[in-house]
């Protein structure tokens, strides 16, 4: 069911004006700070919607809660316009140097808009978060211009992954070696924790409903509501379960195809989220020809939209097993050991940064350093610096 499918069901949620500030409510009692924003791209305003029920069900109906929530809205010149962007896109503007240079800006004129939003939003939360928070959760929330399966994408922190498979939907890992700039990424490396949620296609009214479940369920986890006050408890879960049809519960990210306007780039329709492909098998054109896949998996965030530089990814399962492998090693502190692998160094002056001789190593030191919370920062020639993520754990 689409917004244009279904006038009267829609006219509630694209009436009103898209405002910075969706609502907040605890704060009486010491706990976690959850902070959720929506809309941080603005054709994907299902995130804000279901921020705005979600509150007004808190406020009406006053249940104890530990801690602090507050609700954000992403880009908000962008949602008012419907478009994913007016100049530059808000979640690629987040690397670390970006954002000092964007500080310095802070009180001139600033002529980019997505650089007057990213100041507004970058000082609601270093407001919220403050001088002696420790213990920060902040939840991004997206929809996708295809349809399918919503799912979570986490950077590989024990307390990311913890978090997201609660809500029972498939974990994506390694996006953040091949997107930069996401504001989760700023958030990981400040220490916080920081999840992105996809609940579906963009207009359809199951994506406002999927992120309300994730809300509800992801209060609940972290500590702030007992599971008693929260509406349809059982049914959340069950809901987000079913919507992901017996999909892998773990993937990671085997290949982005990049675009630029000028490639003239065209998914060919039907592809989903998760629809299996072969390698070698046709699933776009541009101005060269066919568009194939290099390896088998699943066709992951096809892109159906005109703006947006990811034409599609391919992910591939990565069995439970060694998911569990992987947190028995890090809690063991195997990472320790891997300096002792041939062509693996340590980066000066970076406890959790390695230097891997990919002359020297061989393709199993990689798997081995994803396994242990390591993923691709940067390369040169001959030379990969992998990072870890610190962070509290629960």
């Amino acid at each position: 069911m689409s917004f244009q499918a279904n006038r009267e069901a829609a006219e509630q949620y694209v009436k009103p004006k898209f405002e910075r500030k969706i609502g907040r409510y605890g704060g009486r009692r010491s706990g976690p700070l959850v902070i959720f924003i929506g809309g941080i791209h603005g054709n994907e305003p299902a995130g804000v919607f279901a921020l705005r029920n979600v509150m007004k069900a808190l406020n009406e109906k006053n249940p104890r809660f530990e801690g602090e929530v507050i609700a954000l809205a992403g880009n908000t010149r962008a949602l008012n316009k419907g478009l994913r962007y007016l100049d530059t896109d808000l979640n690629r503007a987040w690397l670390p140097e970006q954002v000092r240079n964007l500080k310095l800006k802070a009180g001139k004129t600033v002529e980019v808009s997505e650089e007057t939003e990213q100041l507004e939003l970058l000082a609601e939360i270093e407001t919220a978060i403050g001088a002696n928070r420790q213990e920060v959760y902040i939840l991004d929330l997206h929809t996708t211009s295809s349809d399918g399966a919503p799912f979570s994408i986490i950077s590989d922190t024990l307390t990311n992954r913890h978090i997201a498979q609660e809500l029972g939907v498939p974990i994506i890992l390694g996006i953040e070696e091949s997107i930069d700039g996401t504001i989760l990424n700023y958030i990981n490396d400040l220490g916080y924790a920081a999840l992105g949620f996809e609940a579906g296609q963009h207009d359809a009214l199951t994506s406002v409903e999927n992120h309300e479940a994730i809300i509800w369920l992801s209060l609940a986890f972290i500590g702030c509501l007992s599971t008693n006050d929260i509406p349809n408890m059982a049914s959340l879960r069950k809901r987000l379960i079913k919507a992901s049809n017996g999909l892998p519960r773990f993937l990671e990210v085997r290949y982005r195809h990049a675009i630029a306007e000028s490639d003239e780039f065209a998914m060919d329709p039907g592809f989903r989220n998760f629809h299996p492909v072969k390698k070698n098998q046709a699933i776009a054109k541009d101005r060269t020809g066919e568009v194939k896949t290099n390896e088998d998996g699943f066709l992951f965030m096809p892109l159906y939209q005109k703006l947006g530089d990811d034409g599609f990814f391919l992910v591939r399962e990565v069995k439970p097993f060694w998911m569990k492998v992987s947190e028995v090693a890090r809690r063991m502190k195997f990472d320790r050991a891997l300096p002792l692998l041939p062509g693996v160094s340590r980066l000066k002056g970076a406890k959790d940064s390695l230097v891997i001789d990919t002359r020297i190593a061989h393709w199993f030191v990689l798997e081995i350093c994803h396994l242990l919370g390591f993923r691709k920062h940067y390369q040169t020639t001959g030379r990969l610096i992998v990072s870890r993520r610190k962070q509290q754990e629960l």
